[in-house]
């Protein structure tokens, strides 16, 4: 994981008329960089009560949620649920695409010691401000900024809490939450982070 000065992701080319009007808009991954002061308190709380309740306390590897995912996959007889932590997304995130690809225990080791090592690095705020800005929320956004203008037209600091709410839910499984391909698992994922939330 890149320090602050070295974080270059690829972010979108706007291509403007003469009249400075956006006429359009191209990258290899669609991402639009947001400052974390400007991401709301209530959305990093959602992606935290949906995919890592204890990102504040663990450091980098969350044991209770790999123990929890592996006894959920055991009694269902498939996967159904990730046990990676929010660092251990991170990291993936930065990996190359044939590495993220690759299902092998060198590609996990590889992930868990990114890990471990960026949480002696970095500040939670700043592992958290990387995935944010970096994870895969489906139709081509990368990042909750563009998930935000994406699915609802705003900025990611004009979403209510039902709007934050679905985003937070997409990281799973993008294509299978997305309210585009299945508005009933949209909805059924979005209440399944409201009730976390309240939970916790």
């Amino acid at each position: 994981i890149p320090p602050v000065e070295k974080y270059k992701p690829s972010i979108n080319t706007l291509v403007y008329s003469d009249n400075l009007e956006i006429i359009g808009e191209y990258s290899t991954e669609f991402r639009e960089l947001v400052p974390f002061e400007k991401i709301p308190t209530l959305l990093v709380k959602a992606f935290i009560a949906s995919e890592d309740i204890e990102f504040f306390d663990h450091s980098g590897l969350n044991y209770v949620g790999i123990i929890r995912a592996a006894w959920k996959n055991f009694k269902a007889g498939r996967v159904v649920q990730g046990g990676s932590s929010i660092t251990q997304q991170t990291a993936k995130s930065f990996l190359t695409d044939a590495e993220k690809k690759e299902r092998s225990l060198n590609r996990k080791m590889k992930e868990l010691i990114m890990a471990r090592q960026s949480e002696q690095l970095y500040e939670k705020d700043y592992i958290m401000f990387l995935y944010l800005n970096q994870i895969y929320l489906g139709h081509g956004a990368n990042g909750v900024q563009e998930a935000s203008k994406h699915y609802f037209n705003k900025n990611v600091w004009e979403l209510d809490l039902a709007e934050m709410s679905l985003i937070a839910g997409l990281p799973q499984a993008p294509s299978v939450y997305s309210p585009y391909n299945n508005i009933k698992e949209a909805i059924k994922r979005r209440e399944y982070v409201l009730t976390r939330m309240f939970d916790e």
